[in-house]
């Protein structure tokens, strides 16, 4: 059997992960992977296979994670590999510190409430070890990673979904620091084109799995001759996408069960932001305040409990959108992004039809959507458009449009206006903190309704096929 699974392997083409038993031998499983994950669980006198160590964290804590094109033959008290040349290997145990507590609800309705409800500790645990009293630490993304910043010329940032709206707040973040040019591309496109990479890039993937299919295979297409490193900002540590690239940024989420992701987005915009500092502090720049910097992310986990807080009023908002079936979201700058995830997230929870656009852009065609059945939500924090952004909500508050505002100061209000109040949050890190009482608007949308949380529909919480 094991030579005529091999041969098998020989003539499939494309990502599989694969787990056969032979009827003849049902003591023992054949299992292979190429480009989907696949985990063993090692067991006393038993042994697993899971797509996913969370799924297998009731039964054992010890696991085996297979290369690109492993395959191999595992028994009740064996386990014997091979590689995708044929020769027996020998992959590290990997010991995991997860409780049962953290795949439970506890006493939360939805996983996805109470991973709301945990950024701030998520947020903590993903800057521990990675800032001083007043400073960033050095070599946070792996050996040699401080010499290598020192080089770099420009950054290209690959992610799909929500992680990909991550990247999009973090240009914002890297050319205004930094100074360095970025850009931001959905790896699902960014394969199939031709790309101009510029000198010295650093390469960034985005991905709370670190198994996005679309993000390994634009990985493995990039051009190598411009490229300075690949860099991979995850939340899983065992991942294919951090074995595969040379660098590492952590986020330390915890395990996120549903399939809208809240806690993770929120880690990695903390985790990009600490880079974008990073590349600012390894160029000199000189209008560059580290202490200041560190200052604001350390105020993060205070900022996201207070932004909590007002969820009772949130919920109450949510009540208008009970029987919508589109709503517009709108942002300025880096607001944007958010504004795009704030749609994103109702879009997947309670299925209406939603869109982000620039506020800037309403007179260029959104406009004509705008009248009283039409929910606009916008995220409004008192930064330097602020005043292009109130100039922007006055249309549609001319054309009848329901406006809900979510602010961090006062805001002009009318008969076909809501504002939820926020604490005062500094520019720089409002991105992070805005995106809670959105998360928060489309989960209790999506009770409303009646639609499942967790597991929308037709989605998956890892995307581990093109």
């Amino acid at each position: 059997m094991p030579d005529l699974f091999r041969a098998v392997l020989d003539r499939i083409q494309g990502a599989y992960a694969l787990c056969v038993i032979d009827q003849s031998t049902p003591d023992r499983l054949y299992v292979a992977r190429q480009g989907s994950p696949l985990v063993i669980g090692l067991g006393l006198g038993e042994n697993f296979v899971g797509s996913d160590q969370l799924a297998l964290t009731h039964v054992t804590d010890r696991f085996m994670y297979l290369d690109e094109g492993d395959w191999g033959v595992i028994t009740r008290e064996q386990v014997r590999l091979w590689d995708v040349s044929g020769r027996v290997v020998e992959r590290a145990v990997v010991q995991s510190h997860l409780g049962t507590e953290a795949v439970s609800k506890g006493s939360y309705r939805h996983f996805m409430a109470k991973e709301i409800h945990e950024q701030p500790r998520a947020v903590l645990d993903s800057l521990r070890l990675k800032l001083g009293s007043a400073h960033i630490l050095s070599g946070i993304l792996g050996p040699g990673s401080d010499e290598i910043l020192d080089q770099v010329g420009a950054v290209q940032i690959v992610a799909c979904g929500t992680s990909y709206h991550a990247g999009l707040v973090a240009r914002y973040w890297i050319e205004s620091l930094a100074g360095i040019p970025c850009q931001v591309e959905i790896a699902s496109e960014y394969r199939y084109r031709d790309v101009v990479t510029l000198p010295n890039t650093l390469w960034i993937a985005i991905s709370q799995s670190g198994e996005t299919a679309d993000v390994l295979a634009a990985l493995r297409h990039l051009d190598q001759a411009h490229v300075l490193a690949t860099l991979a900002v995850c939340n899983v540590a065992t991942s294919s996408l951090i074995r595969e690239t040379d660098l590492a940024l952590l986020t330390d989420a915890g395990p996120e069960i549903g399939v809208a992701s809240t806690k993770a987005f929120t880690t990695q915009l903390t985790v990009l932001l600490v880079l974008a500092g990073l590349l600012a502090k390894s160029r000199k720049v000189d209008s560059f305040d580290e202490k200041a910097l560190v200052a604001e992310l350390r105020q993060l986990p205070d900022l996201l409990t207070a932004a909590l807080a007002i969820e009772p009023a949130v919920a109450t908002i949510a009540e208008l959108f009970a029987d919508k079936q589109h709503t517009l979201f709108l942002g300025r700058g880096a607001m944007n992004p958010i504004a795009m995830e704030g749609a994103l997230k109702l879009k997947e929870l309670s299925y209406i039809h939603a869109e982000a656009y620039p506020a800037g852009e309403l007179k260029h065609g959104p406009l004509a959507l705008v009248d009283e059945s039409m929910p606009v939500v916008a995220v409004a924090p008192n930064d330097a458009l602020i005043e292009k952004l109130q100039s922007n909500l006055s249309e549609v508050r001319a054309r009848g449009g329901q406006l809900i505002v979510f602010a961090d100061h006062a805001v002009a209000q009318d008969g076909h206006s809501l504002t939820c109040v926020l604490p005062a949050v500094p520019a720089r890190i409002a991105p992070i903190v805005f995106t809670v009482p959105l998360q928060l608007l489309s989960y209790h949308v999506a009770v409303l309704r009646g639609t499942d949380v967790d597991q929308p529909r037709n989605l998956a919480k890892s995307v581990t096929v093109e």
